[in-house]
C-alpha cells in the first residue's frame, strides 16, 4: 500500500494567496498605511476581558487580515478550537487531549476526558490543596519541633517551576503567607544559596514531578531532604515535605505519606500545569482566594477564545500576526517586551511555552514541513531592555517584531515614575514604526549648529529604518485576575499558532533526547562512547576533577 502523499500547506490556496499579498505589502511603509486611512488606529485593535490590543503599527491592512482569517478557516481553527475544548485528543503522538482550560473551569462545565467529567476530581484536588494551604497559613501545620512554617521551597523544572516562579514574583506584592523560593537547576548552587537562608524547622518544601523520578527534581529533593535530617532527623521529612505527583509508591519510599500528595493528570502537560496542584506554592503563599481570582482571569480568557469570532478574537488576532510576521514578513525573532518590573520572568515562561510546543519540524502527520514554525521568543523588562538591546531592534539589519505589554495603572506610590514608563513604552513603539530619515538627521543638526563634513558623516549612523512591526497589549493592572487572563492569552496564541503550522502543540520528543544521553553518561563515566568530541571533553573533565 502506497504512503499517502502529504498536502503542502504551503502550495495550498490561502498560503499561496497570502505570498502574493506579502509582497505587494513589503514595500509599504507602516505609517503610509495610517496616512490612507484616519480610522486605523481605531479599526486595528480588539478589547476584552480588560485587554486593549491596538496591532495597528502592524504592516497589514484590511486585505491581509481577511487573507489570514481565510489561512485560520482552511486550516480548520474554528474545528480544532472545538476539539481542543471538547476533549479531543488533539495530542495525537501521545493519544492525550490537552484540557488545562479545565483546571481554571467552574465546577459545573462539562470538561470530559474520553467520556469522563473531570470537574470534579479536579475540584477534589482543588479542595484538598486549599485546606492544606489554609492549615499552613493559619499556623496549623507546624514542622517537627511545633514551630510555624515560614518559608516553602518549590523543588521542580520546566513547566514544574517557570509558572509557579513566574506567579509567585509578578504577584509579589500580595504574599501574605510562607515565603516562596524556588530550586530548579541541578548546578548545586542554586539550591545552596536556597538552603544557606532557611531554618530547617521552619521550612517547608514542595516537590513537584509527575513521575517523582526527574532527574534535576529528584537530585535536588535528595539533597533537600539530607539538609532537613542533618538538622532534625529522618521522621521529620514527613513533616516538613509534601509532593505534586501521580507517583505514589515513589513518594512514599521518599518519607512523604499519599495524604501529602497532591495528584495531576496526563492531560495536562508541564507548561500548562500552573492551574492545578502544581500552583501549590502559589496557594501556600497567596491564599486560596487570590489562587482563585488567578483561575476565574484564565477562564475568562477561554471564554473570549472559545465564543470571539476570529476577526474579534484576541488570541487568533495575536497567533495570525505571528504566523504573518514570522512565515510572510521575514522577520527574524520575536520579542517580549512587558513594561513591568513584576512580570520579569514573563519571558522565560513564555519561551518554554511557545518553543516547546511549537518547536517542531513535522507535522501532526508526521512529514517534514517546508516552512519556519516557532521563532526565537526573547527579551526582558522595559525599560531596562531599552538599554540592551533595543538599540539592535531600531538600527539593526534584522527586523524582529515586538510585543509591548503594559499595566495602565502601577501598583505602587510613585505616579511620577509610572507615567515615565508609559511614556517610554509607547515611545518605543512609535519611534520602532516611525523611523528617522536621512532628511529629518540633517534638519536636526543643522539646528544644532553641525554642518559640512561633520555633517555628512554623522547622518548615516543616526538614521532609523522604522517599519519594526509590534503589537501594544494594555492591560489595566497585574492583579491576579489579569495575570492569569494574560497566560491564558498566550496559551492560546500558540494553539492558534499550531493550528495554522499543522503541528502539535502538545508533545515535546525534543526534550527527551539529551536527557537519555545525559543517563548514558551517568550510568558509566568510564566507558561511555558519544562522539569523538564529547568523548574528549569528558575524560577532560574527569581528569580535572581528579
Amino acid at each position: 500500500m502506497n504512503a499517502p502523499i502529504p498536502q503542502s500547506l504551503t502550495a495550498s490556496p490561502a498560503w499561496r494567496a497570502l505570498n502574493v499579498h506579502a509582497a505587494e505589502m513589503m514595500p509599504t511603509r507602516i505609517m503610509d498605511l495610517f496616512e490612507r486611512d484616519a480610522e486605523r488606529h481605531r479599526r486595528f485593535v480588539c478589547e476584552d476581558v480588560g485587554f486593549y490590543l491596538d496591532y495597528s503599527k502592524q504592516r497589514v491592512n484590511g486585505q491581509t487580515m481577511s487573507l489570514l482569517q481565510s489561512l485560520a478557516r482552511q486550516q480548520g481553527l474554528d474545528q480544532w478550537r472545538n476539539r481542543l475544548f471538547s476533549g479531543e485528543h488533539v495530542n495525537n503522538t501521545e493519544n492525550r487531549a490537552a484540557l488545562h482550560m479545565a483546571l481554571r473551569a467552574p465546577r459545573v462545565a462539562d470538561f470530559r476526558d474520553d467520556g469522563r467529567r473531570v470537574g470534579d476530581e479536579i475540584h477534589q484536588v482543588r479542595q484538598r490543596m486549599r485546606a492544606f494551604a489554609e492549615r499552613v497559613r493559619e499556623g496549623d501545620w507546624r514542622g517537627a519541633t511545633g514551630k510555624r512554617i515560614t518559608d516553602v521551597v518549590n523543588i521542580g523544572i520546566g513547566g514544574s517551576d517557570l509558572g509557579p516562579r513566574l506567579l509567585c514574583t509578578a504577584l509579589a506584592p500580595q504574599i501574605d503567607g510562607p515565603r516562596p523560593h524556588f530550586v530548579a537547576n541541578v548546578d548545586g548552587a542554586e539550591l545552596h544559596a536556597v538552603l544557606a537562608r532557611l531554618r530547617p524547622e521552619t521550612t517547608l518544601f514542595v516537590v513537584v514531578s509527575k513521575t517523582f523520578a526527574t532527574q534535576e527534581t529528584l537530585a535536588n529533593a535528595l539533597h533537600a531532604r539530607a539538609w532537613l535530617i542533618s538538622s532534625l532527623d529522618i521522621d521529620a521529612v514527613s513533616k516538613h515535605f509534601v509532593a505534586v505527583s501521580t507517583n505514589r509508591e515513589a513518594v512514599e519510599a521518599f518519607g512523604i505519606a499519599a495524604d501529602h500528595m497532591f495528584g495531576f493528570w496526563d492531560w495536562v502537560g508541564g507548561r500548562y500545569s500552573l492551574w492545578g496542584a502544581v500552583g501549590l506554592i502559589a496557594m501556600l503563599a497567596l491564599g486560596p482566594q487570590r489562587f482563585d481570582d488567578l483561575l476565574r482571569g484564565a477562564h475568562a480568557l477561554d471564554t473570549h477564545f472559545r465564543r470571539a469570532p476570529l476577526e474579534h478574537n484576541l488570541p487568533v488576532l495575536m497567533g495570525l500576526l505571528a504566523i504573518w510576521n514570522n512565515n510572510f514578513m521575514g522577520c527574524a525573532s520575536h520579542v517580549l517586551a512587558p513594561y513591568a518590573q513584576r512580570l520579569s520572568l514573563f519571558g522565560g515562561w513564555a519561551q518554554q511555552l511557545e518553543m516547546e510546543s511549537n518547536g517542531k519540524g513535522v507535522t501532526r502527520d508526521g512529514f517534514a514541513v517546508d516552512y519556519r514554525t516557532t521563532p526565537v521568543l526573547w527579551g526582558h523588562v522595559g525599560t531596562n531592555a531599552q538599554h540592551a538591546y533595543f538599540q539592535m531592534l531600531h538600527q539593526g539589519p534584522a527586523v524582529h517584531s515586538v510585543d509591548f505589554i503594559l499595566p495602565v495603572f502601577a501598583d505602587h506610590p510613585f505616579r511620577d515614575m509610572h507615567r515615565k514608563l508609559v511614556a517610554n513604552c509607547l515611545a518605543q513603539a512609535s519611534a520602532l514604526m516611525r523611523g528617522k530619515t536621512a532628511d529629518e538627521v540633517r534638519a536636526e543638526l543643522q539646528s544644532k549648529g553641525m554642518e559640512g563634513d561633520a555633517l555628512q558623516a554623522a547622518i548615516p549612523h543616526r538614521v532609523f529604518p522604522g517599519d519594526r512591526p509590534s503589537n501594544t497589549l494594555l492591560l489595566p493592572r497585574v492583579d491576579a485576575f489579569h495575570l492569569g487572563a494574560l497566560l491564558a492569552l498566550y496559551e492560546h496564541r500558540t494553539f492558534v499558532e499550531s493550528v495554522l503550522w499543522g503541528i502539535n502543540a502538545f508533545d515535546q520528543w525534543g526534550v527527551e533526547f539529551g536527557k537519555q544521553l545525559a543517563n548514558r553518561i551517568l550510568d558509566d563515566q568510564q566507558a561511555v562512547a558519544l562522539d569523538p568530541s564529547t568523548d574528549e571533553l569528558m575524560r577532560k573533565v574527569q581528569f580535572h576533577a581528579r
